[in-house]
């Protein structure tokens, strides 16, 4: 009887650690089912990340550590009341109504562009503050100062005393074409660093009326306030522009998103670590872009070139024989096309060189000799 007990006991041992195993691993194989339902689901296999093609997260992952947080402050000195001017006002309310002063602080965004601290930002990112600091993606912050900026080209260079900072590569922004995809970095509407793509939409945009130098890339990556000063990259994670504006109705963006090409940002950029500022040549005149009317009214055969509307007295296009009414064609054998063209021409000559103009007057062409000025500085 013994015998059969354990024989029966080792066999129900035996039968519970199939069920056991069987329930686990192929349940399934069961005839009822158990007790909540079984979601099978489809995974990708773990594989070691060789690149996507529709991803840009290294370009990204390159890119991000050079942008940086730029927080801004300014101290406003609110007017006193008038009615602080009535005595009996004064004497019974003191001078608790008295001029105060207000702290503003804005938002912004900046690109390292060396190892030895120099920061590319907007100029109206950091207009007249009071205090500058930055913020970089690794959590350091530090007080920036000012060296300089250009307000005509909305460019301004920051340096801060930080150990390994890490510069960006710049990309080659002469050679960027429509339809390449771009990437802007930086921080809008102060939510932290954020990264969006889109395509480039056009090139060379000027007369949009934002900087009196325009040469900007258009791009419909999405910038919004806060991303000003930021960068615009290739999908290498290159610098391609520093992202200045937006075309907007709503203070969003529209599509619409402007940058400064980099190797324009970087001849202005290095003149400003050099000097403080940036010196350009100067004729003394104030121009007019060719309309059709004008044209017809010249009996011009196209409306290439700008109006001479004003010469300054005794400046250099008055000392060289320029008159209203001339149509300048070509600076230095480059043929102009509009006013903003002629400016951005004249602009990168060097004062008290002799430049050699082209206009028509009178139905010729007729070349000046001119000596190039400098451009007064612009508030």
């Amino acid at each position: 009887m013994y015998r059969l007990w354990l024989i029966f006991a080792q066999t129900a041992t035996v039968l519970l650690a199939i069920f056991f195993v069987v329930s686990t691993l192929r349940p399934e194989l069961l005839p009822w089912k158990p007790r909540g339902e079984i979601v099978t689901v489809k995974e990708a296999a773990l594989v070691v990340d060789t690149g996507r093609p529709d991803s840009y997260s290294k370009a990204a992952e390159i890119a991000m550590p050079s942008v940086v947080n730029i927080f801004t402050r300014k101290e406003i000195k609110e007017p006193a009341h008038p009615l602080l001017n009535d005595p009996m006002f004064r004497r019974f309310f003191g001078e608790q109504f008295e001029s105060r002063t207000r702290r503003t602080s804005s938002l912004g965004s900046g690109v390292i562009v060396s190892p030895n601290g120099y920061i590319l930002t907007n100029h109206h990112v950091v207009e007249a503050a009071d205090e500058v600091e930055i913020a970089l993606v690794d959590g350091r912050k530090t007080r920036a100062s000012v060296i300089g900026s250009d307000p005509e080209t909305d460019l301004a260079v920051l340096k801060v005393d930080l150990q390994d900072l890490p510069a960006i590569t710049f990309g080659q922004s002469k050679q960027v074409k429509v339809g390449d995809v771009v990437l802007a970095v930086g921080n809008p509407f102060g939510v932290g660093q954020s990264v969006t793509m889109g395509i480039v939409g056009a090139l060379s945009r000027s007369q949009v009326g934002i900087n009196t130098f325009e040469d900007f890339i258009q791009t419909d990556a999405a910038i919004n306030p806060g991303n000003s000063g930021g960068a615009l990259t290739d999908t290498s994670g290159n610098l391609i522009g520093i992202n200045t504006a937006i075309y907007s109705r709503t203070g969003g963006s529209l599509g619409i998103g402007f940058a400064i090409p980099i190797h324009a940002a970087k001849q202005i950029m290095e003149q400003i670590i050099q000097s403080g500022g940036v010196i350009r040549g100067w004729l003394g005149v104030s121009m007019q872009d060719i309309t059709e009317e004008l044209a017809e009214s010249f009996n011009l055969d196209n409306s290439t070139g700008t109006l001479v509307a004003s010469v300054l007295r005794d400046g250099p296009a008055d000392k060289a024989g320029i008159k209203p009414g001339d149509i300048l064609i070509a600076v230095e054998g480059k043929p102009v096309k509009n006013s903003a063209e002629m400016l951005n021409l004249v602009a990168a000559l060097s004062p008290g060189d002799t430049a050699t103009i082209i206009v028509i007057r009178n139905k010729q062409e007729k070349s000046i000799q001119i000596k190039v000025g400098m451009r007064p500085k612009q508030q």
